[in-house]
């Protein structure tokens, strides 16, 4: 197998691009987290809920491939992200979730997970039918950010579920997550439920419904 390369970037340019994103109270919220305080609204989300257009990236799409990753491509790319999603993204892969990724001449542009029989967040659980899917740890590397190879690579997810009788794709987007609202949005999803979970030094569960939509 030939080898991937999965790039580094600096914490200057890290810092510029959550700045631009929208994501510095995602940030701010995820620092408080890391005491103790964890306080989330969230949407559980239907994406696709009405048929979309495969969206274009911009490049040459003959330049980039969409698969399902191994295990030690995992792991290589688990090193490469904050801390706490490459842990995810390690326990999500021993509970059987999948990893899809785009690659783009040797190197990992993106990738996401899929799960398909229940997901835990924040002590309340949603579990999926025969029909349904759920989409995770949608993340694009620093230099290829702008391309538009997000909402590509979910569009490409669905399809490969579709095949599987997988009609029905739901996840979760925090409300403070600007970028991931933003590009749901061009998959024409829609928020079903708005979610408020608040956990307090890992031992305190309090789980809210704030709105049905």
């Amino acid at each position: 197998m030939e080898t991937i390369k999965v790039e580094s970037i600096s914490i200057l340019k890290r810092f510029a691009n959550i700045v631009k994103n929208g994501l510095l109270l995602f940030g701010i919220r995820n620092r408080l987290a890391l005491i103790g305080i964890d306080i989330r609204p969230y949407y559980w989300v239907q994406e696709e809920a009405e048929k979309c257009k495969e969206p274009l990236i911009k490049g040459k799409l003959n330049d980039y491939n969409v698969r399902f990753l191994t295990y030690d491509e995992l792991v290589l790319i688990a090193s490469k992200v904050p801390d706490l999603l490459g842990n995810d993204l390690i326990k999500g892969w021993n509970k059987g979730q999948t990893c899809l990724g785009l690659e783009h001449n040797k190197n990992i542009a993106a990738f996401m997970f899929i799960e398909l029989n229940e997901i835990t967040f924040n002590k309340r659980t949603f579990t999926l039918k025969n029909n349904e899917a759920y989409l995770l740890n949608m993340f694009t590397f620093h230099s290829y950010r702008g391309k538009n190879l997000a909402p590509y690579l979910r569009y490409q997810s669905y399809q490969i579920l579709k095949n599987q009788g997988r009609i029905v794709k739901y996840s979760i987007t925090e409300s403070f997550n600007k970028s991931s609202i933003r590009f749901k949005k061009k998959l024409n999803s829609k928020n079903h439920t708005l979610f408020l979970s608040i956990v307090l030094f890992k031992k305190y569960f309090w789980n809210y419904t704030i709105k049905e939509y």
